[in-house]
């Protein structure tokens, strides 16, 4: 996929392990089933069984390879980790899916990682310069290079030497022959929890993915945290200076499960929240709320309850088409959003609507369906989006297009709305967002999110060489965009 054709910010990843389990890989390969909305491009479980370690990764779904049996019965052990592949740094080739394994002096080191690291490029030239020998275009080996090249004895002593000298945001599940540890970038960007079946601890990148498992949630890593299992024991350290919480808004938004908790509360209710708070601010006579399916769902909702106003499924989600389909022809590829998306013609017909979603990204997309809507007799087009207008890019795991192809970098609300052929647009306002989520407005000195899509108050500078675009980092390296 081209970035030029991105129309909405795509999950980074999603990362498992579990400890102490007879049947580790195969949790493992249902904790990614669950979250299998985090990436889509490729999976893998690293397991190791008392004396080696196995592994396995396959392009495509999770479904698709680690249902089998046969493939399970190659991930022996009672510790396994697991990753779900949406790249945003690399090409994109079986070499690059994790978890990534080495053999270092101190023994097997396994690592999956969910974000990106900022100032990868600069470390991977130093490494190189050193005499490392890089196998994949990932940020990720970046990390594993580091703890290899560690002097340090204790391998926690490496690890924290090495995460020192990352920046950006991240998660990361690592299993060594003794230890399943996890670790949460210092801002708390990247999402982390801890969970426990009976005597088995679990990390992973959502709360949905101990749910399937029937697994108890503990509680989520707090930024700058490692924590450490051994020997069926939990311990933490927190190396790091102490830095307020930044965790990225959009985990809250859109990216999280609508299932999965988020500070005690389901991602579903913060999304219902922002669409209340968004008919607070711009309501508007209209005969019908109508979602854009899935996403624009919950806050189409709230919206609807707190405007009093009709809501119905104006538009209906075809779940079965893939890639494997959309591909081949251009003469299919051109029917674009018709391929996902059918107007309920009987429902719209005539009726004054107000089309809710949860963000507007290049607008390509929504123009499609507004003109969906109209040739299926819509009289109005209201667009309503819950959340502020996304004006910058990401640097931390989220894949988005470059500043210059955001709508709303330089366009206003007018020109946007020519754009995309709307009666009117609105935004949530950032206060709305904030109140939204935790009740009040923003602090402009002590944000509580990373929300640097919508201010570019970014919580750590980019260090690689970006000039004002989105980081391409390691793609430059294989001479191919990052996904």
């Amino acid at each position: 996929m081209k970035k030029s054709n991105i129309d909405k910010l795509n999950e980074e990843c999603g990362v498992f392990g579990i400890s102490n389990h007879e049947d580790a890989s195969a949790l493992v390969a249902l904790g990614l089933h669950a979250l299998q909305h985090r990436g889509q491009e490729g999976c893998g479980i690293v397991s190791f069984d008392g004396k080696n370690y196995h592994s396995e990764k396959r392009q495509g779904l999770v479904g698709d390879h680690f249902t089998d049996p046969e493939t399970l019965n190659k991930l022996p052990g009672h510790f396994a980790i697991g990753h779900n592949r949406y790249s945003t740094t690399g090409e994109t080739s079986l070499r690059n899916i994790q978890p990534f394994f080495a053999d270092l002096h101190m023994g097997g080191l396994s690592l999956a990682h969910n974000g990106n690291l900022t100032n990868a490029l600069y470390l991977r030239d130093n490494l190189v310069k050193d005499g490392a020998i890089f196998r994949t275009t990932s940020d990720t080996e970046t990390i594993v290079q580091l703890i290899a090249k560690s002097k340090r004895e204790k391998f926690i002593d490496k690890l924290i030497e090495a995460l020192f000298q990352i920046q950006g945001g991240y998660s990361l599940i690592l299993m060594t022959n003794k230890k399943l540890v996890g670790v949460r970038d210092p801002f708390g960007i990247r999402p982390l929890v801890i969970g426990k079946l009976k005597k088995s601890y679990i990390f992973a990148s959502e709360t949905c993915a101990l749910d399937i498992v029937g697994a108890e949630f503990i509680r989520e890593l707090d930024n700058g945290e490692i924590v450490i299992i051994e020997d069926g024991k939990l311990s933490s350290i927190k190396p790091f200076p102490k830095q307020k919480s930044r965790p990225c808004v959009f985990e809250y938004i859109y990216f999280a499960r609508p299932d999965s908790l988020i500070r005690g509360k389901c991602a579903y209710e913060y999304r219902k929240n922002l669409g209340r708070e968004l008919a607070k601010e711009t309501d508007i006579q209209a005969d019908l709320i109508v979602p854009v399916p899935d996403s624009g769902v919950p806050a189409a909702l709230g919206y609807a309850e707190q405007s009093k106003k009709k809501f119905e499924l104006g538009l209906i989600r075809n779940h079965y088409v893939g890639r494997t389909f959309i591909e081949p022809a251009q003469n299919i590829r051109s029917l674009g959003v018709k391929l996902k998306l059918s107007s309920t013609r009987t429902i719209v017909k005539n009726k004054s609507i107000i089309l809710i979603d949860d963000s507007l990204v290049r607008g390509t997309t929504c123009h499609k369906i507004i003109k969906m809507l109209y040739e299926a007799g819509a009289a109005e087009v209201h667009v309503r989006i819950a959340c502020p207008q996304i004006k910058f890019p990401d640097f931390y795991g989220v894949d988005m297009p470059t500043k210059e192809e955001l709508l709303a970098h330089e366009k206003n609300i007018h020109q946007m709305t020519e754009c995309i052929k709307a009666t009117s647009l609105k935004f949530l306002s950032l206060d709305g967002l904030y109140l939204a989520l935790v009740g009040e407005k923003r602090n402009v000195v002590y944000p509580q999110f990373s929300d640097h899509y919508f201010t570019g108050d970014y919580p750590i500078k980019p260090s690689d060489k970006l000039k004002g675009f989105k980081v391409k980092q390691l793609s430059l390296l294989s001479g191919k965009s990052n996904s």
